[in-house]
């Protein structure tokens, strides 16, 4: 079993527990992880995520102190300062696996699609920063029958938005692709549910490629 299909494994079996509300004694250690972290890290995934205080990583995935690389940002985008996060911590502990995790009910989304419908010109630079790295992904969902579905807009918007983030990933940077195609960096998509606390991940050509 390859490094990133047991980091998968791992994530997945962390959010079971939290579904079922069975938290590790070890991601509760704190005093002693503190202790054994002094002297460096070594996380087995890196997360880039939303900021939404209702999805907390380490939480979700029933993970300790230094066990996750965390990167959060509203609406999970990938601008050139999240790209470069996740540079770093590939390059530097070996990390095999990058999750970019979007959510259900996501503020950021809804801000996007709504700025598409009717622009906010008093809305800020910085707020317009966030929502132009949303708008490519989404705007054209705009287009089909989905426009007089909210909950299904908001729904194929938030994994329009994830899928083109992990392309932006796989494709933007010549490090991380190098990585992947030379020493099996595995970056895929996942969505959190908020209202059951489960995690789908989108992609599932690692259990193909195991069981093949």
């Amino acid at each position: 079993m390859n490094i990133a299909l047991q980091s998968l494994n791992r994530l997945r079996e962390g959010n079971a527990r939290f579904v079922n509300n069975e938290r590790t004694a070890d991601a509760l250690d704190y005093q002693s992880r503190r202790d054994d972290l002094i002297q460096g890290q070594e996380p087995f995934a890196i997360i880039l995520g939303c900021s939404d205080s209702r999805v907390p990583a380490e939480i979700v995935f029933d993970q300790g102190l230094g066990d996750l690389f965390v990167i959060r940002v509203a609406g999970n985008i990938v601008a050139p300062s999240q790209v470069a996060s996740v540079e770093f911590a590939a390059e530097k502990f070996g990390v095999q696996l990058v999750v970019v995790m979007g959510h259900t009910h996501c503020g950021a989304i809804s801000a996007t699609l709504e700025e598409l419908r009717l622009p906010l010109k008093d809305r800020s630079e910085n707020m317009h920063a966030i929502v132009d790295r949303i708008r490519p992904s989404v705007e054209t969902l705009l287009e089909t029958d989905l426009v007089n579905k909210p909950d299904e807009l908001q729904t194929a918007a938030t994994r329009s938005n994830i899928r083109s983030c992990v392309a932006h990933l796989q494709h933007g940077s010549k490090l991380l692709e190098q990585r992947t195609l030379q020493e099996g960096l595995v970056i895929i998509g996942a969505q959190y549910d908020i209202e059951t606390g489960k995690v789908e991940f989108f992609d599932n050509s690692l259990d193909t490629e195991t069981a093949s």
